[in-house]
């Protein structure tokens, strides 16, 4: 073989595996940072929705508690009692006595006419601006938040009544509150680590942000968005959302709840250095492994591929690669030779079975063959005597029509056999009437002498189906056949009752199924494995093994099979199955069992 050289490819290699390792690492980077934004976006818009809705639900807590808290008071005897004194300073003096049993930041007592009587407050004195605002807020029954001298408070209020409130007399007004400070604040900052503002115009009532954040707050330009926006304090990224509480506060009043972007980059910058890192270790040991191998094949060796593919499904007159590397090209012309040389050893494998079968097959037919020709020149020559009585005459020709019925029974096996696989005459038949002929046709056979034949169907008319009539007949006629051969083996015993074989169907909407059942000794361990396979026959004195074979071709031509269901001394069972081919199986029935026995 002349040297084939061709040109290396392994520059190639390298180049490509480094343009290929830096582009995916860069659209790595470029699909992880979209990625990451938007999945950060997305969680953050979630934890700040999740704030807000921590907060509603506290507010609405607080707010249900201070309602019931105030139906409680305003049930009060003494303080209705308190309320009906008029008395500025013994009002004052009697309401410390019921904050302290409420326990709330704010709590007040108005006159009827809405002037604030009494006011507490936790951590510094009622101002008089404080009961001006609670005096103002009375008017708007609609508000539970109070701003008053920088802070911010949420309150209700409940009127009091001398008797019921249809008929009663209005006394005055009860106001209780709790302080929206730091402490309120971090109960809503636990759900989602976020920073909390309450903002009334221009200025910043509280908040969980530090000093410089908070200055940078206030000098914000106020834009806010009907979503989610992005805003910059201090140097900082933060995602913000905001809800408006105006309608419900005695002033501009808004909820600004905002996250920080720094924790989400800075692990971003860490996963595209961790990335870049990997890339350029990916790149480096791809480079040295490429180095370390032969050249690649691409175009060459797909068509080689393909002329394998082709091959291996029976074409071999796909075309091989003649150009490409050096090793692709040798591949090609040692496929070539293999092809070749396996294609002759098929030919001569396929040529020695074929002379194999055909051996096999005239061994094992023209045993039967010799016997019948043998009877029919024997008993010939007998007739031609003159010295035989009628009676002798008439013996010895039924003995030659018997071996002519043989000789013909083994030579239909055989065409049949052998047109199984090709166009099937088939027509609706009921399969019991077929069952009896079959039977009729084995007791007339002298390997059925003394066998007790019984065909068991509960229903013969329900038992119609489409089928090749003279194949499904010599099937089951084999399986029959071989049954009494099989039953007959036990008969020569001392003390042993009359063989008996058994034929019965059974029938279901898509299938027929013809069960066979014999006495005999059992199938023979030797053959079970190979039971189906043509000229396989053992313990028979007569037979071509071609039965079963011919049985199992009929049976999957019909769109079923011939199985061996037990088999043990005293019991074989055989079960030929095959589907009925009817678009409406379901036949009248009727409901005794027949069965036919002679």
């Amino acid at each position: 073989m002349t040297e084939q050289r061709g040109i290396s490819t392994r520059s190639m290699l390298v180049a490509a595996l480094a343009l290929v390792i830096a582009s995916v690492t860069a659209a790595s980077l470029l699909v992880i940072r979209t990625r990451m934004q938007r999945q950060v976006l997305d969680d953050f818009s979630e934890d700040l929705a999740r704030s807000v809705e921590t907060f509603q639900n506290l507010e609405s807590q607080r707010l249900a508690a201070l309602q019931h808290e105030n139906a409680l008071l305003a049930d009060e005897p003494r303080l209705k009692a308190l309320m009906t004194t008029s008395d500025e300073r013994t009002i004052s003096d009697g309401a410390i006595d019921f904050w302290k049993v409420g326990d709330n930041d704010l709590f007040a007592l108005a006159s009827s006419d809405g002037r604030v009587v009494a006011a507490n407050t936790r951590g510094t004195a009622a101002t008089p601006e404080l009961r001006a605002d609670i005096s103002a807020a009375l008017g708007q029954p609609n508000q539970h938040y109070l701003l008053s001298g920088g802070r911010l408070f949420e309150y209700s209020v409940r009127p009091l009544y001398f008797g019921d409130q249809a008929r009663g007399v209005l006394l005055g007004f009860v106001i209780s509150g709790y302080a929206i400070n730091m402490s309120f604040l971090e109960q809503i900052n636990q759900s989602a680590a976020a920073e909390i503002a309450f903002l009334t115009g221009d200025h910043v009532v509280t908040t969980t942000l530090q000093r410089p954040l908070r200055q940078a707050l206030d000098t914000q330009p106020r834009t806010y968005a009907s979503g989610p926006a992005t805003i910059s304090l201090h140097g900082s990224r933060y995602l913000m959302a905001s809800v408006d509480l105006s309608p419900d506060a005695s002033a501009p009043l808004r909820l600004v709840v905002m996250k920080s972007f720094d924790r989400a980059e800075k692990s971003r910058h860490e996963i595209n250095r961790l990335l870049v890192l990997v890339g350029l270790f990916a790149l480096l040991a791809g480079i040295a492994l490429m180095l370390a191998i032969s050249g690649m094949v691409t175009g060459p060796l797909e068509l080689l591929a393909k002329g394998v593919r082709a091959f291996g499904t029976g074409n071999s007159d796909a075309s091989l690669p003649q150009g490409g590397t050096r090793e692709v090209r040798e591949l090609s012309v040692a496929f070539a030779a293999m092809r070749d040389e396996i294609q002759r050893t098929n030919r001569a494998l396929i040529e020695a079975e074929r002379l194999a079968t055909i051996g096999r097959m005239a061994s094992s037919v023209s045993h039967d063959l010799r016997h019948y020709l043998a009877a029919v020149y024997a008993n010939a020559e007998f007739l031609a005597s003159s010295r035989l009585s009628e009676e002798e005459r008439a013996d010895l020709f039924a003995d030659i029509r018997m071996a002519v019925h043989g000789t013909t029974e083994l030579i239909e096996s055989l065409l049949i056999f052998s047109r199984t696989n090709g166009a099937a005459r088939r027509s609706q038949e009921l399969i019991a009437p077929l069952v009896e002929r079959a039977m009729a046709l084995v007791r007339s056979h002298p390997d059925a002498e003394r066998v007790r034949l019984l065909t068991l169907c509960d229903n013969p008319a329900r038992t119609a189906a489409l089928v090749d009539s003279k194949q499904m007949e010599r099937a089951i006629y084999n399986l029959i056949l071989n049954a009494c051969q099989a039953a007959r083996a036990n008969s020569t015993r001392p003390g042993t009752q009359q063989p008996a074989v058994t034929a019965s169907i059974a029938a279901s909407n898509a299938s027929l199924t013809v069960t066979i059942t014999d006495d005999g000794p059992g199938v023979s361990s030797i053959i079970r494995d190979s039971l189906f396979e043509p000229f396989v026959s053992a313990g028979k004195q007569n037979g071509t093994g071609l039965g079963l074979t011919l049985a199992q071709c009929v049976a999957e031509e019909h769109g079923g099979s011939v199985r061996l269901v037990s088999s043990r001394p005293g019991e074989t069972v055989f079960a030929l199955s095959f589907a009925r081919g009817l678009i409406d199986a379901d036949n009248s029935a009727s409901e005794s069992p027949e069965e036919v026995s002679r």
